[in-house]
C-alpha cells in the first residue's frame, strides 16, 4: 500500500516549458538581445543540455547557472552579459503554469490522505517562488529540493537523504512520479522505491530505465496508486 508520493515538480506538476519561455524572452528583452523564436529555443536546448550534465555529475549547480548563459551568448555571437542569470531566475521565480489536471491531483491525493513530498532539482530560491504562486505549498508534507539537500536526483545519497527526514518511512510503501526517466525514474529504482513515469507526449521508452508503472495524463494516477 503506497502512503509516501515523491512528486516532481517540473514538467510533472507545473510547466516548465511555458515558464522558461517567458522568463527568457523577459531577460532578453532586459539586455537588448534579439528575441526570436531561433533563440529561445536554442537557450531551452543549451539549458536542457546543462541539466542533464548536473544529473550526471559532471557539472555543479553553481556553474549550471552561469554556464547555459556563456553558452547561450556565445552561440549567438553575442558579447558576455554581466548578471544576465540572476535577472533570468527572478524572472522564473515569479508566476506558475499548470499541467493540465495538476491542480485537482494535488487536491485529491491530499484529501484521500497520501504523504505528500516535493522533489526537485531545480533552484531553491526559483522553486519557492513558482511553490508560492502556485499556492501548493500546503500539499506538501516536506520539500525535498536538491540544492537545500546537498545531493541531486538520481543520486542514492538525495533520496536516502529525503528518507531520513521522514518519520516512520518505509520504502514499500513510496513511489515516485515524474516525467524524466533519468532524473525521477532512475533515481527511484537506485534508491528502491516504486516509480511511475509520466509521460503525456507518449515518448517511446528505449531505455533501460524501466518504470513500475506509465501514465499519460495526471488523472491516472490514483487509480495506478491505488492497484500497488
Amino acid at each position: 500500500m503506497i502512503k509516501h508520493v515523491f512528486l516532481d515538480l517540473d514538467d510533472t506538476i507545473l510547466d516548465f516549458h511555458e515558464a522558461e519561455q517567458v522568463a527568457i524572452e523577459k531577460t532578453l528583452r532586459a539586455f537588448s538581445i534579439p528575441v526570436t523564436e531561433e533563440n529561445k529555443a536554442l537557450y531551452s536546448k543549451i539549458n536542457k543540455g546543462c541539466w542533464e550534465a548536473l544529473e550526471r555529475g559532471e557539472i555543479t549547480r553553481t556553474r549550471l547557472r552561469s554556464l547555459r548563459f556563456e553558452r547561450f551568448l556565445e552561440a549567438i555571437g553575442h558579447e558576455a552579459v554581466s548578471g544576465v542569470h540572476e535577472v533570468y531566475e527572478r524572472n522564473l521565480a515569479q508566476g506558475h503554469y499548470f499541467l493540465p489536471g495538476a491542480e485537482a491531483l494535488l487536491a485529491a491525493l491530499y484529501e484521500k490522505k497520501y504523504a505528500l513530498y516535493l522533489a526537485t532539482n531545480g533552484i531553491a530560491a526559483v522553486q519557492a517562488g513558482r511553490v508560492a504562486s502556485a499556492g501548493i505549498g500546503k500539499y506538501f508534507a516536506a520539500r525535498f529540493v536538491s540544492e537545500e539537500v546537498g545531493y541531486n536526483k538520481p543520486s542514492r545519497e538525495y533520496f536516502d537523504a529525503c528518507f531520513a527526514a521522514i518519520e516512520g518511512f518505509s520504502k514499500d510503501e513510496a513511489v515516485i512520479v515524474g516525467d524524466s526517466l533519468t532524473s525521477d525514474i532512475k533515481g527511484g529504482i537506485t534508491a528502491g522505491i516504486r516509480t511511475v513515469w509520466f509521460n503525456p507526449s507518449r515518448k517511446e521508452n528505449k531505455s533501460e530505465i524501466q518504470p513500475d508503472a506509465e501514465i499519460a495524463s495526471l488523472d491516472a494516477l490514483i487509480g495506478v496508486l491505488e492497484k500497488m
